[in-house]
């Protein structure tokens, strides 16, 4: 399985590295049509199929689809956008080959179809729907016939994951893409646009890839899986990383022993809770296995932090939006261990985000909510095509990485590399969940893994640990779940021979 994620201008380029090394452009359109009827016949019996054609070569494509269901015994009736005799180059090469009729995308065109097939636009429109696609998308968005879309639901920007201009986008059951994913079937909202994903080989070499060189990636193991830190046979809890996490006052004491419990889940060997005076009663009687670190101010932890066995350090949850945390964040900065910053500690620089900036290093990695990251990167968002765009420029503003978290979480490294997270269930969207993934991240960080890999190693393992779990999930379920997610996790990268 691959990972690689390539924008609309690589796709172009892996095209083009296809044909300079043989493989004709009619080839590559002829194999993605008839990936596309391939993925058809798969999941529907014969039935009447309403193919709708666009004036380029997504159209192109779908001509192919139509004629080879045709030739499959389908009913097959096909509609275009514009006029035969317009079209151009591969497409109207397809279309000839086509030998029934060509009708006009009307709202007729689907009436009493038993599935559609919609080849409009493609991944590369940069402009709204209108005139006759609009109204046909709507139609069947509004309906409830199977729809199958080609390489992206027709209206959705390839790079940007949504309908570029405030438009509207198809709604698939089905979504054929070619050769890799591309960040519109990843990014919300256009990942929920899909369906259903498959990605089909049509002929492009793997190696075009060593070519591209894409810096986005779909987060999974096959990204981060070969650094993950399984306990070595001769090692001992102390080889395994001491991580710490800040407390805060008494009365906000359950965020911090939230993410301890992650960190110990995931395999750090020890995990202590700092804790201020006021709150070590109540985290020692809450507390086992994870042990209590007393300290009285930025002073008082940067004085714990002295201790380099402490390689690895949480922020945030809890902790207080005050000057107070102000100081202690740069205590944990200054110490040089690797560090997490979430909540508290980011909306505590809500006045001063330049400030923080200049304590940033790596490795660090900061996690904040929308709402957060607006407060740290003010404008940023707004001013950015996409998320992935915003976080890349978050990541080399802070010299860090950076984990937007959302229901298309995006890591990114200072070096402009990201993940997207798409394993993530909204059984998520409970208190205390992101604590959680503060304490897995610190956890592996504590345990030697660099902070980008990390980050997308503990995004996706708190994914799957809601998936295991399910409905009525709270935070306190996630790290229970680990032992089962790690197990399959070790499986599945680790197969017996």
């Amino acid at each position: 399985m691959t990972s690689e994620i390539l924008t609309v201008s690589e796709m172009y380029a892996a095209d083009r590295f296809a044909e300079a090394r043989g493989v004709p452009s009619l080839t590559l359109m002829e194999n993605a049509g008839r990936a596309v009827a391939d993925a058809i016949i798969e999941r529907w019996r014969p039935c009447d199929v309403a193919v709708l054609c666009g004036p380029g070569n997504n159209g192109g494509d779908g001509f192919v689809v139509a004629r080879l269901l045709k030739t499959r015994g389908w009913a097959v009736r096909l509609s275009l956008l514009g006029e035969p005799n317009a079209l151009r180059g591969d497409a109207a090469a397809m279309a000839q080959k086509w030998d029934g009729p060509i009708g006009h995308l009307s709202p007729a065109s689907i009436e009493g179809a038993g599935l559609v097939v919609v080849a409009l636009f493609g991944a590369g429109l940069s402009r709204a729907l209108e005139g006759a696609a609009r109204s046909i998308v709507e139609q069947l968005n509004a309906g409830d016939i199977p729809v199958v879309a080609i390489d992206v639901p027709s209206g959705l920007h390839g790079d940007l994951g949504r309908a570029p201009d405030g438009g509207i986008s198809l709604d698939a059951d089905l979504t054929v893409t070619f050769f890799r994913k591309k960040p519109a079937h990843v990014l919300a909202p256009g990942r929920f646009s899909c369906g259903d994903i498959v990605v089909a080989d049509i002929g492009i070499p793997d190696s075009a890839i060593v070519s591209i060189r894409p810096r986005i990636f779909e987060n999974g193991p096959e990204l981060w899986g070969r650094n993950f830190p399984w306990p070595r046979p001769l090692a001992h809890k102390y080889a395994r990383g001491h991580a710490i996490v800040v407390s805060g006052p008494e009365h906000a004491t359950g965020a911090a022993r939230l993410a301890a419990r992650a960190a110990l889940r995931v395999g750090a060997g020890l995990v202590s809770v700092a804790s201020p005076p006021d709150a070590v009663a109540v985290n020692a009687s809450a507390l086992t296995a994870v042990m209590v670190k007393p300290f009285a101010g930025a002073n008082g932890l940067a004085g714990l932090m002295r201790d380099k066995r402490f390689n690895a350090v949480a922020i945030g949850p809890g902790s207080g939006v005050d000057a107070l945390t102000c100081d202690l964040v740069a205590a944990v900065l200054a110490s040089g261990a690797s560090a997490v910053l979430d909540a508290d500690a980011l909306t505590s620089f809500k006045d001063d985000p330049l400030g923080l900036l200049l304590l940033l290093r790596e490795p660090a990695v900061l996690t904040p909510h929308t709402g957060e990251f607006e407060r740290i990167f003010p404008g940023l968002l707004a001013s950015s095509p996409s998320r992935i765009g915003a976080v890349r420029a978050a990541a080399a503003a802070a010299k860090c990485t950076v984990l937007l978290k959302g229901p298309d979480t995006a890591i990114a490294a200072p070096d402009g590399r990201i993940a997207v997270n798409t394993n993530a269930p909204p059984d998520l969207a409970t208190a205390g969940a992101g604590d959680v993934l503060t304490g897995l991240i610190v956890g592996l960080l504590a345990q030697g893994m660099n902070a980008f890999e990390a980050a997308s190693a503990a995004a996706w393992l708190h994914g799957e640990a809601a998936s295991h779990f399910g409905a009525g999930l709270i935070a306190e379920d996630l790290s229970e779940q680990l032992p089962f997610v790690l197990s399959a996790l070790k499986m599945r990268i680790q197969p017996d021979p």
